[in-house]
């Protein structure tokens, strides 16, 4: 390449040495200008590669693997898991969970100081272990919840604040989009960490152990914005006033009420989360289940009479069948419990087509199934555009310049951490998670990893930190989210006050993993 940056102009030699470096940064122009992910993406690389070809630095033959790449990313066994869990968050969304669990949380905490805003976070929690759609949650919440807390008194910056923030929990919480795709993401880089050190038997990271490592992790972040919320209300209670308890009814009825709203979203929880740790079914199958419980749920919203009962017996025989797969192991099934278990299956099919009948009835299938299309397209369509940047970057030579950058940040591994948490963060102000994930995260995962830092608390650590993008001004989804159903009382600025907070949480929630990376590493 010397030889042919001698021969060019000098202003061309010096652009053809960083046409990596102008690829990243018209990439990054082009998006905070608000262009298409996908099609700036690729668009964006593909002319780089002709303009890097025509100076010479460039071959074209990088671009061969392109199509494989597009292959790999339609059939990654990892990748359909993604399609499955929107299907289960949107069908969850439609079927009015959200509304029955806040209902019942706010008469069980009401009566608390900042007992409503509480029940969001709750709430929001359940939401993200069950559907994991940011989107969703905040809309469904702000539709439900602020009209209520700002009735009651709320500061609007803490009531919106809770909301935007409780609706972000489906980042990290899993099962979560973030992660499923992180995981893929890491467990490429791991495998080409290690090779580049000579391990010519390379470990392997999942999705599920990315899954186990956020899970404590998630669960205090929640435990963090409850006491958040209970010390603003301790220190100032004029802004999260308690509902009277003559509101509210008898608590014990309340509770009871709860009883009956909360099984149906915990046990579907407990199928899809406690299968994958559990170690009984991959990522993948674990989404089939849940996407297959949503139905289950959505439809017994919506049946009456005989399909209702059939329906309850079809999700009852489909919890049998599942343990009874769980008892019998990797061996499989035989005699009797194998009968057992294809009788379950047979049973649990007719409550699902009775399920889908009733969801057809209504129409809600159709757009339930139309939303889950427009969002796996437009993710796999920036992995798609994401892979031939990546591709285009490295026949560039970016990839040594990152790693030598990496190299030369002071302190080591932990310098080059810090490092590159805080380009994240910075990012995050202004760009889309799913757009740093599958273009910053494959460029920076391998060089930390070459220098031993561990994958899954790196995994978790960079999933918090692409939390934090859904709650930083100016572009944080979940603050366009909620300013779309909010009233025309709460202001902007009220959202941007109230989300700041929250982002000062997760940034202590970040320090609290690099100092005791066994919250991410238990699992392992």
């Amino acid at each position: 390449m010397s030889e042919v940056l001698a021969d060019l102009p000098f202003c061309a030699c010096i652009a053809a040495g960083y046409l990596d470096v102008l690829l990243v940064l018209t990439v990054c122009a082009l998006l905070l200008a608000g262009f298409p992910a996908a099609f700036t993406l690729a668009g964006t690389a593909l002319l780089f590669a002709l303009i890097g070809w025509s100076m010479g630095v460039f071959e074209l033959s990088y671009l061969i693997p392109y199509p494989q790449r597009i292959f790999g990313a339609t059939t990654n066994q990892v990748l359909i898991a993604v399609p499955l869990f929107i299907f289960m968050g949107v069908v969850l969304e439609r079927a009015k969970i959200a509304e029955e669990l806040l209902d019942e949380m706010a008469k069980l905490f009401g009566s608390l100081q900042g007992g409503l805003g509480v029940s969001v976070i709750v709430v929001g929690a359940l939401l993200a272990a069950s559907t994991g759609i940011v989107g969703a949650t905040v809309v469904t919440m702000g539709l439900l919840s602020l009209p209520v807390m700002l009735k009651r008194g709320y500061d609007p910056a803490l009531a919106t604040g809770s909301i935007a923030a409780a609706g972000t929990l489906g980042q990290i919480i899993p099962p979560s989009i973030v992660i499923i795709l992180l995981g893929d993401v890491i467990s490429n880089a791991y495998q080409k960490a290690q090779l580049s050190r000579g391990v010519f038997a390379p470990e392997t990271v999942t999705v599920g152990d990315l899954f186990a490592g956020a899970l404590v992790p998630g669960l205090l972040l929640v435990a963090l914005y409850i006491a958040y919320v209970m010390g603003t209300a301790l220190l100032r209670p004029a802004s999260a006033p308690c509902i009277p308890a003559a509101e509210i009814g008898d608590r014990r009825e309340a509770f009871r009420s709860a009883l009956k709203t909360l099984p149906a979203p915990l046990i579907l929880i407990v199928a899809v989360l406690g299968s994958i740790l559990g170690g009984v079914a991959t990522p993948t199958e674990a989404a089939a289940v849940g996407a297959v419980g949503a139905l289950f749920l959505a439809g017994h919203r919506t049946a009456a009479g005989p399909s209702k009962t059939l329906i309850r017996i079809g999700a009852a025989a489909l919890i049998a069948t599942l343990a009874a797969g769980a008892l019998a192991g990797p061996q499989g099934a035989t005699g009797g419990l194998a009968l057992a278990a294809g009788a379950g299956t047979l049973v649990a099919l007719a409550g699902l087509g009775a399920s889908i009948f009733c969801l057809l009835r209504t129409s809600a299938l159709s757009e339930v199934t139309e939303q889950t299309l427009r969002t796996t397209t437009m993710v796999f369509a920036i992995l798609i555009g994401a892979a031939l940047f990546s591709l285009v970057f490295r026949g560039l030579g970016g990839d040594a310049r990152v790693e030598h950058l990496l190299a030369a940040v002071p302190g080591g591994p932990a310098g080059a951490l810090l490092a590159v948490m805080a380009v994240m963060f910075v990012l995050g102000f202004f760009l889309d998670f799913i757009e740093i994930t599958l273009v910053v995260v494959p460029l920076v995962a391998a060089p930390l990893l070459a220098q031993g830092v561990d994958p899954v608390w790196l995994g978790v650590m960079m999933a918090v930190n692409l939390q934090t993008s859904f709650l930083t001004p100016p572009f944080g989804f979940a603050l366009f989210y909620l300013r779309g159903v909010a009233p025309e009382s709460v202001k902007t600025t009220d959202i941007y006050r109230g989300a700041l907070p929250f982002v000062a949480v997760q940034i202590m929630m970040l320090g609290l993993l690099a100092l005791f990376p066994a919250l991410a590493t238990w699992a392992r």
